[in-house]
């Protein structure tokens, strides 16, 4: 009995061991590299709850069969999906185990002596053999200490080798994978990326309830978020006045760290982000947020202020949805917004620069139930009008005003709105280092010549000179016939 314990003790740790070498070659992790590409490819076909949640809702209002199906495999949130996950943390394990034994064999080779000269030398590249004068021992290993080579002597026989920078090259790339696996598992657990628009002359609060998106790594939590605060107070874009191109953009903001800080003044620009500590505000996007008035039937004023519009082209074409809830009847305005009117024959209303000349807004009027008490998220660049009447289409220029029997409109004017991206993503610097280090060591593996050179002189005075270049490197030839050139000048 006791016997059989231990051979189905033997067993079961021989299955571990074969298992583990099965996971750490280099072809698991190959494969597993492949598997994760072809399971990412879902997620960049289906929508993701995470980023566009309006299209995830509208899979299941169209075909909720198919959705349902989508979601019990997790393919509307493919890359916090369980088998995701597996395949990831599965080849994060192959690559460690596959990288660190080689690493140390690249360590090992690298310190490694030369091998000792093998016994048929003739068999070798460039094989030369002379009758020796007897000082071609000692002019042989100056030259190879010269052209530094190293040399391993003994019983009149030199073995040199050069060309480790190769070997070192090698460790420091599979070791900088392993840096690169850190740095991405780092962004990925305590790491956010959020992103907010942000009116001139209005603050961002750095808490949740402030990010028109934002989505946490597996361990940040909300009490992670680091306290900050940011105004807009200026915006300008500079815009080539031929070709319409953007040359510039100045953000200027007014910032406080934590609560009781100082107030600072700070420049933004598009490759130039504000930071506090590991966290980056990236200024991304640019638009308008056309000011109007809106009042009801009795002229009270039910909305006022700034709307921002989502450009569509290169001018800042931009369409949005100005919806007045507290209305009776509730209103919606579908509205486009064109910062200096044109007219073209075929698209009708666009803008001819980006930059507010002449600011003009055009929109239709739709009045009934805006479906914002029914429970479901809205666009808020969009008006559900399944349930709306359209009782206008109208356009306006700053100051001027459209009455209707409902109400009336103002077009009050316009303030730029920017799209700021606040990233904390702690091992952006490991993934970068590894990088670097892994293009330095790979270039320093592929470039560099590993040979090895052979001297012997046999008890008959013959001298005996072969080399060896490995992967077929170039420039072997030329030193040996170098070498034993100077070695046959030797006098007695």
């Amino acid at each position: 009995m006791q016997k059989e314990n231990q051979i189905l003790e033997i067993d079961s740790s021989g299955m571990l061991r074969f298992l583990w070498r099965q996971l750490t070659s280099m072809r698991t992790a190959l494969i597993l590299l492949l598997l994760l590409g072809v399971a990412a490819i879902p997620g960049s076909l289906i929508p993701q709850r995470s980023q566009n949640p309006m299209a995830v809702r509208e899979y299941f209002a169209n075909d909720p069969t198919l959705a349902n199906w989508f979601d019990r495999f997790s393919l509307f949130d493919v890359y916090g999906s369980p088998w995701f996950s597996a395949i990831y943390i599965l080849l994060f394990i192959s690559l460690i185990g596959c990288v660190l034994p080689r690493s140390l064999d690249h360590f090992k080779m690298a310190r490694a002596l030369p091998p000792i000269t093998p016994k048929n030398l003739n068999r070798m590249e460039f094989y030369r053999s002379w009758q020796g004068a007897g000082g071609e021992f000692e002019s042989g290993r100056t030259w190879l200490k010269k052209n530094r080579f190293r040399i391993r002597e003994f019983d009149g026989a030199l073995s040199a080798e050069k060309g480790f920078l190769r070997e070192t090259g090698n460790l420091l790339f599979h070791l900088a994978l392993v840096l690169i696996l850190i740095g991405v598992s780092l962004g990925a657990l305590f790491g956010m990326r959020g992103e907010a628009i942000i009116n001139k002359g209005e603050r961002f609060v750095n808490i949740p309830t402030s990010y028109d998106s934002v989505s946490y790594g597996k361990l940040f939590s909300d009490k992670s978020l680091p306290s900050f605060s940011i105004k807009v107070t200026e915006f300008i874009a500079k815009y080539n006045l031929l070709t319409n191109a953007p040359e510039d953009y100045t953000l200027s903001v007014d910032t406080i760290e934590k609560p009781g800080a100082r107030l600072a003044h700070h420049i933004i620009k598009v490759n130039s982000p504000l930071s506090f500590g590991s966290t980056n505000i990236y200024l991304q996007a640019n638009g308008y947020s056309p000011v109007v008035t809106v009042r009801d039937s009795t002229g009270e004023v039910v909305m006022q202020g700034p709307v921002p519009f989502l450009p569509q082209d290169a001018n800042l074409t931009s369409i949005g949805a100005i919806k007045v809830p507290d209305s009776n009847p509730q209103l919606g305005f579908i509205a486009s917004f064109l910062p200096t009117a044109a007219r073209d024959k075929v698209r009708g209303g666009i803008s001819g620069f980006p930059e507010a000349l002449d600011p003009k807004l055009l929109f239709s009027i739709w009045k009934g139930d805006l479906g914002l008490d029914r429970g479901v998220p809205q666009s808020v660049y969009r008006i559900d009008t399944s349930k709306m009447e359209k009782i206008g289409l109208h356009s306006l220029k700053v100051g001027q005003r459209f009455t209707f029997p409902e109400g009336s409109i103002t077009f009050d004017g316009v303030t730029p709105w920017v799209n700021l991206q606040i990233v904390k993503d702690p091992g952006k610097i490991y993934a970068l280092l590894g990088g670097i280090v892994a293009i330095l060591g790979l270039l320093a593996s592929l470039f560099t010549r590993r040979r090895r050179i052979w001297i012997r002189v046999n008890e008959n005075g013959i001298v005996e000179v072969a080399g060896l270049a490995k992967n077929g490197a170039p420039g072997l030839e030329n030193e040996i016939s170098s070498l034993a050139e100077l070695l046959e000048r030797v006098e007695r």
